[in-house]
């Protein structure tokens, strides 16, 4: 009985480890922020205009200027006057494992929230709202994500499309064929070739994706939203004492109206024309942490 007993507590405690740890590293951000003088930024390669490396491999972005304008926040309520910042690089399969192990500390990309995530991580008030949609060549004759029944659908690994779109195939369209690549540059090749009849992602960076192409008339963005798409800042479940910096600083950036210049900074460029829209400007002025929408299969992502 001894026996049992101990090997039934020492099952437990392996099994409430990998918790206990991500809730340690939690509460103790802050304080490590404090100790150290350094935040870590989980930062994308290509999620552009929100979170993307320059000519000089620098990260920039949109979300990235808001991400320090909440470390500004943190300097201040820290009384730090110089406060490090560093940056990952990280993928959309990797971001939420590197945030959990401690690797960054907050992540500061093209991340919806979602109630499924909302399991592992918490997130900010919403900084923008996107929409997933279709993309596909030119005159490929795909007009809605219907029309791709028995063909093959490329999904960037770890995003909602992928969620999405193996939700649609197991209730709806049993033989369409989904692809994964581990970026959105790698579908988008995909799609180039012509070894997949269509990408669906967020059409804001379908049309940050495009915008730097030559080529951008050889695709279209075609069919209905099939998603309301939420983006936030994302920090580690229970992080409740940076995640009340974050909002503190995008309140303060709603309220001046100081995200008006922000925006139009990464939105209105000589390549990408992308007024702010009535979602996102309903988020400016009643911030909220509601999570995405697939609407083309009524309900929560």
């Amino acid at each position: 009985m001894l026996s049992f007993v101990r090997s039934t507590v020492g099952i437990a405690i392996c099994l409430a480890a990998p918790l206990l740890h991500a809730e340690s590293t939690a509460a103790d951000t802050l304080e490590k922020i404090r100790q150290t003088h350094t935040i870590t930024i989980g930062n994308r390669e290509a999620a552009r205009p929100f979170s993307f490396l320059n000519d000089q491999k620098q990260p920039v972005g949109y979300s990235i200027d808001l991400c320090l304008k909440a470390i500004d926040q943190i300097k201040k309520d820290l009384k730090l006057p110089e406060l490090k910042v560093q940056y990952v690089t990280v993928s959309g399969a990797e971001r939420i494992p590197k945030l959990q192990e401690g690797a960054i500390d907050i992540e500061c990309g093209s991340t919806t929230n979602t109630k499924a995530r909302q399991e592992k991580v918490d997130f900010s008030y919403t900084i923008f709202v996107a929409g997933m949609k279709l993309l596909t060549r030119t005159n490929s004759g795909v007009a809605n994500h219907v029309a791709l029944a028995g063909k093959p659908v490329a999904l960037s690994k770890g995003t909602t499309s992928e969620k999405l779109f193996t939700q649609l195939r197991d209730s709806e369209l049993g033989s369409m064929k989904l692809v994964q690549f581990p970026s959105n540059l790698d579908a988008i090749k995909a799609l180039e070739s012509g070894s997949v009849a269509a990408f669906p992602q967020d059409d804001v960076l379908l049309t940050g994706l495009l915008s730097t192409r030559a080529d951008a008339s050889r695709f279209a963005l075609v069919g209905d939203y099939l998603s309301v798409e939420p983006y936030a800042i994302m920090v580690r479940k229970s992080d409740d004492r940076l995640l009340a910096i974050i909002d503190k600083s995008l309140k303060q950036i709603y309220a001046s109206g100081e995200i008006n210049a922000i925006y139009e900074r990464w939105f209105n460029t000589e390549t990408l024309k992308l007024p702010m829209s009535r979602l996102m400007r309903d988020s400016v002025m009643r911030p909220s942490k509601e999570p995405g929408i697939a609407r083309v299969l009524g309900y929560s992502l």
